[in-house]
């Protein structure tokens, strides 16, 4: 009688939890370029306006909330001008937002290219961040150009060296996006449903912001909500350099800047780990 010794091999991932591979992210950066452009192109494929749409959400969005909260409600923008109010506000809000929920459904989203080839996943939710960083900076030209039309016409608006801070608000908002979105992102490879959680999520979300209330003219019982949400200063600063008006204070700042920090590293440890085995389960 023959006796045959019945092998199993198992092949595991021996990457430590640790080990992102900033490196591979560097030699792929071709990659990026490629997914960027991928992004932008596809979202406006076969569309009549195109990128047009850049300024129309945010100018009926602006037209929406200036009719309902300052004309109807009657909430005060602060001594801003509603539209320019809104808009600013609007403008940094998307940003971000695009942000967390395209990086939140990143394996769902990209699955089928995940299991036929390697590269770095960790590429994919930065070129979503890099990508979104295009629409940005076309409607924040529509927010200085409002800028521009209510200066001409008499508005009262102090521009400072706060404006500077700018580039350090711009990564503040990439990093939380990214960070928060990987974090989502883990958890609906088992949980799809939570998807529609955060796309209701993200609507009450921002009534605990300054997009519509500068924090000055918030309920004193409700701003303390408000002050702990990471965007607050990150809106306030914005307006402050900008503008002139609202507030602005270097320990929020500062609080905004630590959670960041907080989120991106639990964000990029939590995706390093799931990506291994994600297949399994997506």
């Amino acid at each position: 009688m023959l006796n045959y010794t019945t092998h199993r091999w198992e092949i595991t991932s021996k990457r430590s939890l640790f080990d992102v591979k900033l490196k591979d992210i560097w030699e792929y950066r071709d990659l990026l370029v490629l997914l960027v452009r991928r992004d932008f192109v596809s979202f406006y494929k076969q569309t009549i306006l195109g990128p047009l749409w850049f300024f129309i959400q945010p100018i009926f969005t602006t037209v929406i909330f200036t009719f309902t909260f300052s004309n109807l409600a009657g909430i005060s923008t602060g001594g801003l001008p509603a539209p320019l109010f809104y808009l600013a506000g609007i403008t940094v809000w998307n940003y971000f937002v695009d942000c967390l929920l395209k990086t939140s459904s990143v394996f769902r989203d990209n699955a089928g290219i995940f299991s036929k080839v390697y590269f770095p996943r960790l590429i994919v939710p930065l070129s979503i961040v890099v990508s979104n960083l295009i629409r940005f900076g076309i409607q924040l030209l529509l927010f200085i150009q409002a800028m521009l039309y209510y200066s001409y016409k008499g508005g009262v608006m102090h521009p400072n060296s706060y404006l500077l801070l700018f580039p350090v608000l711009v990564v503040l908002m990439a990093a939380l996006g990214l960070g928060a979105g990987m974090i989502i992102s883990a958890l609906t490879t088992k949980y799809r449903d939570l998807i529609f959680l955060l796309s209701f999520g993200i609507q009450l979300l921002m009534y605990a912001t300054t997009v519509i209330v500068p924090l000055s003219a918030a309920p004193d019982k409700y701003k303390w909500i408000i002050e702990l949400n990471p965007m607050t200063s990150i809106l306030e600063t914005f307006r402050y350099g900008f503008l002139g008006k609202g507030s602005f204070s270097w320990s929020s700042l500062g609080y905004t800047a630590a959670f960041t920090l907080v989120v991106l590293v639990l964000g990029v440890l939590i995706f390093n780990k799931v990506e291994k085995t994600f297949l399994d389960t997506v």
